[in-house]
């Protein structure tokens, strides 16, 4: 679409593209953004595609009390006109009022002296607003992906669109939505899981939490979401941070570009790129992906920019450009619109000196820039009324701050989204007057249950934090509120040495204190798994649990009492040896703050498990598998036909967890038996509880391709749906799917649904549905 504005046409949507425009054309906005851009010079525009972390303007001799540098503010906005500032003050989360005091003095200042545009600021806010002292923390996204509640992901980023905007935090770098597809992985915790299907439902719902329901016209309760880290960030080969990927184009398209085009063409404002490189071809330096893909194929105004140094990475690291000027030129021409530098101003001069030089044309720069100009109207930041007011005015605004109402649904949500994996002879719940041994190095740390973006980057102050807060409760803490404490014994046997960037690192253990704890009880609650990380300090070379770790773990289950585990890890560490040793086993990820409180209440059966696995859990380090896997990956037979039902050896499968009441499946049926491209085919079955007291259960559609020319996947997630029951309640629960969803990419990179027949499977129940003709369709 083109409008034209002051007598220029503008193509704020690619005339060229089929695809509708993936945020509605508001010809106000577009109106005020030509008139902002028509007054900015050369030096003006390019500021603005800079983005720089707060170091680069804060005193950094300030250790306690934050201060902005007048000299480097000189340097940053008087002189290079930056357009974008990110991170958080000293390194730590800060208080709404600091907050302020940052936020309103860079706007003024950007106002003055980048000809009247305010900057954009952005902060890394992952299970809520996590960079803000006193907000609520939520269950951590795999923890989200496990409740299959599409709910939970919408009113987490709500509440923390709300609570960001209470501290002047317009911009937030979230959702993720990379697929954690290789559980080595050290941000496999910050995904939705493995599933392209499940990742974009969930994704979506946080992206309209964040943003509302209206794009161009974001309210002071929302902020602008950037979907990261575009694209196939989760499956590195080496399972190593920021390494490279080896997926072929037509498997991108099919699985790993999926949920930013569903985020995208629901109204999300901006995109993060991957950082590493997908068969040497960098994300960042790649015209077919972010403008051929993103912005031509889905018709999308919206602003890319890039992650941490990732144009100067182009040459310092992966050597596709010779220069850091050529690495601009690369990224700038690529359809990069903003560089998250993040220290150094000389990005300004370099791209002055390549548009000078003709190698970066005008039109490239106003097409940029019209983007970022773009965002900021649509979040308000032109308007003063939105950041330009005393604090006291905007504490006012935002009275549920930290609210017990946002921590009782912590609370709630936290309860949903971890995984029963085992309870042998109904160990669980826990009998009244029991006596309980808690163990493990991650019993008592609020570090552990919160992991990485937890009030500093690598999580590791949240203890700090937390108990200055004061009104948290960790694993341990919440159990012995509960149970009293004359119930529950505390003996670690374990703990973390708590190093920055060294989570690995554990002190020397005392299991023999541990396993003389265990004499007095009745049942043995043993915390296992990892301590916190995020990004390049999480990687690993085995994901086996710590020796230590196993070890108490056997010596435990030797004393002859029951032994329930729980995993507290935002990634699957092989337990093969040590499971068989317990009589319950529950994946409690990464909860939160309020994660000792909701596994209380399921311990005690005051709530019900209730979350499926979002992951295939491995049981092997050599062997890594998702669900979706193709049929030869494992010869399993059954009267000599493919058993599509079958598994692979694994610890657990994606879609396994228990309850404390049981469900029958019956009477799945579809309402086509036949149908054809265009068609959508609703599914219907009757899910009965069939335990003694009350449950959530949440209802998977799988569907397999029975022939296809490319060999298909074993199985495909295509719909769910979460319902409550009461004991002995039968509902029926439909999920209607699109029959071109159901198509697959060919060898061409068309999207292709053929002919033949689809099985299609709920719980135990399954029927076979056929499609009539073969046909290229769209999607």
């Amino acid at each position: 679409m083109a409008i034209t504005i002051m007598g220029v046409t503008l193509s704020c949507q690619n005339q060229q593209s089929s695809h509708e425009p993936s945020v509605p054309v508001d010809k106000d906005v577009e109106t005020q953004v030509e008139k902002i851009l028509s007054r900015l010079t050369l030096e003006e525009k390019i500021g603005q595609m800079c983005e720089l972390t707060i170091d680069a303007i804060q005193d950094m001799g300030q250790k306690e009390n934050f201060q902005l540098d007048e000299e480097k503010l000189k340097l940053v906005f008087d002189t290079c006109k930056v357009g974008s500032i990110l991170n958080v003050p000293l390194g730590m989360a800060a208080t709404p009022e600091v907050w302020y005091n940052l936020i309103h003095a860079v706007n003024l200042r950007s106002e003055e002296q980048c000809n009247g545009v305010p900057q954009i600021y952005g902060v890394d806010q992952i299970h809520g607003a996590s960079y803000c002292m006193g907000a609520t923390f939520f269950p951590q996204e795999i923890n989200q992906a496990a409740s299959f509640n599409r709910t939970i992901p919408y009113r987490v980023s709500e509440i923390a669109a709300y609570e960001s905007r209470a501290c002047l935090i317009p911009w937030v770098y979230s959702p993720v939505m990379d697929l954690g597809r290789n559980p080595v992985w050290p941000r496999m915790w910050e995904s939705y899981g493995e599933d392209s299907y499940l990742n974009a439902e969930m994704a979506v719902q946080a992206m309209m939490g964040y943003q509302g329901n209206d794009p161009n016209h974001i309210d002071t309760n929302h902020v602008a979401a950037c979907l990261k880290h575009y694209m196939a960030y989760g499956v590195a080969l080496s399972g190593k941070d920021r390494t490279p990927s080896y997926i072929p184009d037509r498997e991108l398209k099919e699985k790993f570009f999926e949920p930013f085009k569903r985020c995208i063409e629901a109204g999300a404002l901006s995109l993060m790129v991957n950082s590493g490189n997908n068969s040497g071809e960098p994300f960042h330096a790649s015209h077919k992906f972010l403008t051929e893909w993103l912005k031509e194929g889905l018709n999308w105004d919206g602003m890319i920019v890039t992650d941490w140094a990732d144009i100067e990475n182009l040459y310092s690291r992966d050597h596709v450009a010779a220069s850091k000027k050529e690495a601009i030129e690369m990224a700038i021409n690529a359809g990069i619109d903003m560089s998250m530098d993040p220290y150094n101003v000389n990005f300004c001069r370099l791209l002055k000196e390549s548009v000078d030089e003709g190698k970066v044309s005008m039109n490239r720069i106003n097409d940029a820039v019209r983007r970022i100009l773009r965002l900021k109207v649509r979040i308000g930041l032109f308007d003063k009324n939105t950041w330009d007011m005393p604090f006291a005015e905007l504490e006012k605004q935002y009275p549920d701050y930290g609210s017990e109402k946002f921590d009782q649904e912590a609370i709630k949500m936290a309860e949903e989204t971890m995984v029963l994996l085992k309870n042998e002879n109904e160990i669980l719940p826990l009998k009244p007057g029991a006596k309980i041994l808690v163990t493990g190095p991650n019993s008592n740390s609020f570090q552990a249950q919160n992991g990485g973006w937890s009030y500093n980057w690598q999580g590791t102050r949240c203890d700090e934090a937390c108990e200055a807060i004061g009104k948290y409760h960790t694993f341990y803490q919440a159990l012995a509120e509960k149970l009293g404490a004359e119930n529950v014994k505390l003996v670690e046997g374990i703990t973390y040495q708590n190093v920055y960037s060294k989570s690995e690192l554990e002190n020397e253990p005392n299991i023999p204190a541990a396993v003389a704890a265990a004499r007095g009880v009745d049942v043995i609650l043993a915390f296992v798994g990892e301590n916190s990380y995020a990004e390049t300090p999480g990687n690993i070379n085995d994901l086996t649990l710590s020796q230590n770790q196993q070890n108490l773990v056997k010596a435990l289950a030797a004393t002859g009492k029951p032994v329930v585990m729980i995993l507290n890890e935002g990634r699957p560490r092989i337990i093969r040896e040590i499971e068989p040793l317990c009589q319950a086993v529950i994946d409690a990820f990464l909860p939160g703050n309020y994660g000792g409180d909701a596994l209380a209440n399921l311990l005690t059966g005051e709530a019900n498990f209730s979350a499926k696995m979002p992951f295939t859990y491995p049981k092997y380090i050599n062997s890594f598998a998702t669900y979706d896997y193709k049929p030869c990956e494992n010869v399993a037979t059954m009267d000599g036909a493919y058993n599509y039902d079958a598994v692979m050896d694994v610890q657990y499968p994606f879609g396994a967890g228990l309850s404390y009441t049981t469900y029958a499946y019956s009477n799945l049926k579809a309402d086509k038996e036949e149908f054809q491209a265009g068609d959508e085919i609703t599914f219907s079955v009757d899910v009965k509880n069939t335990g003694n007291v009350a449950g959530s259960e949440a209802v998977l559609l799988f569907i397999s391709d029975m022939v296809a020319t490319l060999t298909p996947d074993v199985k495909r997630l295509r719909g769910f749906e979460k319902v409550t029951l009461q004991p002995g309640e039968t509902t029926s629960v439909s999920l209607t799917v699109k029959a071109n969803d159901l198509a697959f990419v060919d060898n061409d990179g068309d999207w292709l649904l053929e002919e033949g027949d689809f099985r299609a499977a709920i719980g135990d129940q399954h029927i076979t549905i056929k499609c009539n003709t073969t046909k290229k369709v769209t999607r």
